[in-house]
């Protein structure tokens, strides 16, 4: 496998990248591909970006991984994660990637963990040159997704004071309030370790009421009839497992869907032999190298 720094412009921000491709890979012989989408404010140095990489890369697949404006190495206003600001980065990753001498402009796929699952879903959606899609741990409804994670009267209480406040915050003062990320997402402190150590620790309150009025669930049936991948923890700690069971419910074939037993939300970090099955299984049907 070899690895090769790039960049490419989004909105006028320059993104910075890494894009992998099959050992021995030959001048101008033509891969397909598959963009990967890092988590909530992480980068594309986490696991859960790196892994899926070099396993795909070994099936023979062209793998982009990319910082998200205001992640990472990318441009943009730090910490800001705008939903569908990171929809229309995906869409540039995949022009970009169109024009590679080493990619099949026809067979460039999608796939994302957790926050990066629910971009990818909506990605695929509004943007037909998305080949194929996977989701790991994402998510299509925000504002259930955010009363699964906040699920008494008391947390959801302080949950809806903090985006009450950035909005109200923005308004007095032009500016954004930074909140922690956990107080947005919780994560259970035993799994904290999984989160890259250079990921966001603070984030705008815009960040928060963009995910939650962000709905995949609204385009997810614009996929079919291309192929959709949803692969969900059967006991997910952090995204509610019933988010991507929703997912399915409105979607349209092919789709499938894989609960994954005795695991928990960072699937794809963890090497699990099961959902390297299921992946390599999916691909050969799919989306075969």
């Amino acid at each position: 496998m070899s690895e090769q720094a790039v960049a490419f412009k989004s909105d006028g921000l320059e993104l910075r990248g890494t894009l992998h491709l099959p050992e021995g890979a030959a001048p101008g012989r033509k891969y397909p591909a598959f963009m990967v989408l890092h988590g909530f404010g992480s980068n594309r140095n986490s696991s859960s970006s790196i892994e899926p990489c070099k396993m795909f890369a070994e099936w023979g697949y062209a793998m982009l991984r990319f910082d998200m404006r205001g992640c990472g190495d990318s441009e943009g206003e730090k910490a800001n994660l705008i939903c569908l600001e990171q929809v229309r980065d995906t869409s540039n990753a995949l022009t970009f990637l169109q024009g590679h001498p080493n990619i099949d402009p026809e067979r460039i796929g999608c796939m994302g963990s957790s926050f990066g699952g629910a971009v990818t879903v909506y990605t695929a959606g509004v943007d037909k040159r998305v080949a194929a899609a996977i989701s790991a741990g994402g998510w299509g409804h925000g504002e259930k997704k955010f009363r699964g994670q906040h699920p008494t009267p008391e947390a959801w209480k302080k949950f809806t004071d903090m985006l009450a406040a950035g909005k109200k915050h923005r308004a007095e003062t032009g500016g954004s309030l930074m909140v922690p990320r956990y107080d947005i997402v919780p994560i259970p402190p035993h799994l904290r370790s999984n989160v890259n150590s250079t990921s966001h620790q603070m984030m705008t309150a815009e960040t928060a009421q963009s995910m939650f009025d962000f709905q995949a669930n609204d385009v997810v049936a614009n996929i079919s009839p291309r192929p959709l991948l949803l692969l969900h923890p059967a006991v997910d700690s952090v995204t509610p497992t019933q988010q991507s069971i929703d997912l399915f419910v409105h979607s349209k074939q092919p789709t499938e869907l894989h609960l994954i037993a005795e695991a928990d939300h960072f699937l794809m970090g963890e090497g699990n032999p099961r959902v390297v099955h299921i992946l390599k299984d999916w691909l050969a049907k799919f989306f075969p190298a």
